[in-house]
Protein backbone atom coordinates (compact mmCIF):
# COMPACT_ATOMS: atom_id res chain seq x y z
CA UNK A 1 0.00 0.00 0.00
CA UNK A 2 0.66 3.51 -0.78
CA UNK A 3 2.76 6.08 2.54
CA UNK A 4 0.22 8.45 2.60
CA UNK A 5 -2.47 5.64 2.67
CA UNK A 6 -1.06 3.88 5.70
CA UNK A 7 -0.53 7.72 7.37
CA UNK A 8 -4.24 8.24 7.12
CA UNK A 9 -4.81 4.61 8.28
CA UNK A 10 -2.96 5.12 11.53
CA UNK A 11 -5.16 8.50 11.98
CA UNK A 12 -8.21 6.42 11.34
CA UNK A 13 -7.58 4.36 13.71
CA UNK A 14 -5.40 5.10 16.36
CA UNK A 15 -5.49 8.87 16.07
CA UNK A 16 -8.52 9.53 18.48
CA UNK A 17 -6.98 8.87 22.15
CA UNK A 18 -5.13 12.37 22.39
CA UNK A 19 -2.48 12.09 20.18
CA UNK A 20 -2.96 14.04 16.75
CA UNK A 21 0.43 13.78 14.71
CA UNK A 22 2.26 10.49 15.98
CA UNK A 23 -0.47 7.81 14.46
CA UNK A 24 0.21 9.82 11.23
CA UNK A 25 3.82 9.31 11.38
CA UNK A 26 3.20 5.62 12.96
CA UNK A 27 1.42 4.63 10.29
CA UNK A 28 4.06 5.72 7.56
CA UNK A 29 7.14 5.10 9.65
CA UNK A 30 8.03 1.32 8.48
CA UNK A 31 8.10 2.37 4.06
CA UNK A 32 9.85 5.82 5.63
CA UNK A 33 12.54 3.91 7.56
CA UNK A 34 12.90 1.48 4.57
CA UNK A 35 12.28 3.76 1.45
CA UNK A 36 13.23 7.54 2.88
CA UNK A 37 17.21 6.64 2.76
CA UNK A 38 17.41 5.83 -0.45
CA UNK A 39 15.09 8.50 -1.88
CA UNK A 40 17.83 10.70 -0.29
CA UNK A 41 20.42 8.24 -1.41
CA UNK A 42 19.33 9.17 -5.29
CA UNK A 43 18.76 12.23 -4.79
CA UNK A 44 22.31 13.30 -3.18
CA UNK A 45 23.86 11.05 -6.26
CA UNK A 46 21.53 12.43 -8.38
CA UNK A 47 20.53 9.05 -10.29
CA UNK A 48 19.80 9.93 -13.80
CA UNK A 49 19.04 6.15 -14.86
CA UNK A 50 15.21 6.31 -13.33
CA UNK A 51 13.11 9.02 -12.06
CA UNK A 52 13.66 9.38 -8.41
CA UNK A 53 9.84 9.36 -7.71
CA UNK A 54 8.93 6.78 -9.69
CA UNK A 55 9.15 2.94 -9.19
CA UNK A 56 12.92 1.93 -9.31
CA UNK A 57 13.81 -1.10 -11.22
CA UNK A 58 14.76 -3.96 -8.03
CA UNK A 59 18.03 -4.41 -10.03
CA UNK A 60 18.70 -0.87 -8.90
CA UNK A 61 17.71 -1.31 -5.16
CA UNK A 62 20.89 -1.97 -2.85
CA UNK A 63 20.72 -4.72 -0.47
CA UNK A 64 20.70 -2.42 2.42
CA UNK A 65 17.07 -1.22 1.62
CA UNK A 66 15.85 -4.42 1.48
CA UNK A 67 17.29 -5.43 5.41
CA UNK A 68 15.68 -2.16 6.28
CA UNK A 69 12.39 -3.16 5.18
CA UNK A 70 12.72 -6.57 6.38
CA UNK A 71 13.46 -4.58 9.54
CA UNK A 72 10.47 -1.99 9.64
CA UNK A 73 8.06 -4.81 8.20
CA UNK A 74 8.26 -6.84 11.08
CA UNK A 75 5.59 -7.99 13.90
CA UNK A 76 8.80 -8.39 16.17
CA UNK A 77 10.25 -4.81 15.10
CA UNK A 78 6.52 -3.22 15.90
CA UNK A 79 5.59 -4.70 18.78
CA UNK A 80 8.52 -4.37 20.58
CA UNK A 81 8.52 -0.41 19.76
CA UNK A 82 4.75 -0.87 21.20
CA UNK A 83 6.08 -2.90 23.67
CA UNK A 84 9.26 -0.32 25.05
CA UNK A 85 6.56 2.62 25.14
CA UNK A 86 4.13 1.17 27.54
CA UNK A 87 7.03 -0.07 29.63
CA UNK A 88 7.59 3.74 29.76
CA UNK A 89 4.38 4.49 30.64
CA UNK A 90 3.51 6.35 27.29
CA UNK A 91 0.19 5.08 26.61
CA UNK A 92 -1.27 7.86 24.43
CA UNK A 93 2.34 6.58 21.83
CA UNK A 94 1.80 3.31 22.59
CA UNK A 95 -2.10 3.49 21.47
CA UNK A 96 -0.43 5.43 17.95
CA UNK A 97 2.41 3.10 17.39
CA UNK A 98 -0.37 0.33 16.92
CA UNK A 99 -0.60 2.28 13.60
CA UNK A 100 3.01 0.54 13.12
CA UNK A 101 1.75 -3.59 13.16
CA UNK A 102 -1.55 -2.40 11.23
CA UNK A 103 0.79 -0.98 8.49
CA UNK A 104 2.22 -4.41 8.38
CA UNK A 105 -0.82 -6.05 8.52
CA UNK A 106 -2.14 -3.97 5.40
CA UNK A 107 1.19 -4.88 3.67
CA UNK A 108 1.13 -8.35 4.01
CA UNK A 109 -1.11 -9.73 1.80
CA UNK A 110 -0.94 -6.83 -0.47
CA UNK A 111 2.82 -7.27 -1.88
CA UNK A 112 3.81 -9.66 -4.15
CA UNK A 113 7.24 -11.85 -3.50
CA UNK A 114 8.26 -10.09 -6.61
CA UNK A 115 8.35 -6.15 -5.16
CA UNK A 116 9.10 -6.45 -1.65
CA UNK A 117 7.58 -9.05 -0.03
CA UNK A 118 6.51 -8.33 3.86
CA UNK A 119 8.33 -10.91 5.98
CA UNK A 120 6.43 -10.09 9.34
CA UNK A 121 8.27 -12.28 11.73
CA UNK A 122 11.77 -11.07 9.90
CA UNK A 123 14.33 -12.26 11.46
CA UNK A 124 13.19 -15.38 12.63
CA UNK A 125 11.17 -16.27 9.65
CA UNK A 126 11.44 -15.23 6.00
CA UNK A 127 8.09 -16.33 5.65
CA UNK A 128 5.74 -14.56 3.21
CA UNK A 129 2.92 -14.55 0.75
CA UNK A 130 2.53 -14.07 -2.54
CA UNK A 131 0.21 -11.39 -2.34
CA UNK A 132 -1.88 -9.44 -4.93
CA UNK A 133 -0.50 -5.88 -5.19
CA UNK A 134 -2.03 -2.81 -3.91
CA UNK A 135 -1.39 -0.82 -6.81
CA UNK A 136 -4.14 -2.73 -8.58
CA UNK A 137 -7.62 -0.76 -9.30
CA UNK A 138 -9.60 -3.03 -7.34
CA UNK A 139 -7.53 -2.70 -4.22
CA UNK A 140 -6.30 0.79 -4.86
CA UNK A 141 -9.99 1.63 -5.10
CA UNK A 142 -11.40 -0.36 -2.24
CA UNK A 143 -8.51 1.39 -0.21
CA UNK A 144 -9.90 4.52 -1.02
CA UNK A 145 -13.40 3.96 -0.46
CA UNK A 146 -13.11 2.10 3.10
CA UNK A 147 -10.60 5.65 3.88
CA UNK A 148 -13.36 8.26 2.41
CA UNK A 149 -16.01 6.19 4.57
CA UNK A 150 -14.34 5.52 7.78
CA UNK A 151 -13.09 9.89 7.68
CA UNK A 152 -16.50 10.82 6.91
CA UNK A 153 -18.26 8.75 9.44
CA UNK A 154 -15.93 10.07 12.07
CA UNK A 155 -15.93 13.59 11.00
CA UNK A 156 -20.80 12.66 11.11
CA UNK A 157 -19.66 11.56 14.47
CA UNK A 158 -17.54 14.90 15.20
CA UNK A 159 -20.23 17.46 14.05
CA UNK A 160 -22.92 15.37 16.33
CA UNK A 161 -21.08 15.22 19.54
CA UNK A 162 -20.89 19.17 19.31
CA UNK A 163 -25.06 19.71 18.89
Amino acid sequence: MDTFSHALWGKALFGYRGSKFSPFLFGAAPDLIAFLPFFIFKLISRSSSTDILGKPEIVEIPLWVFNLYDFSHSFITAFLLVGILLYFKRKIFAFAALSWPFHILLDFPFHTKEFFPTKIFWPFSNFSVDGISWATPEVWLTNLSFLLVFFFWRFKDKVKSKL
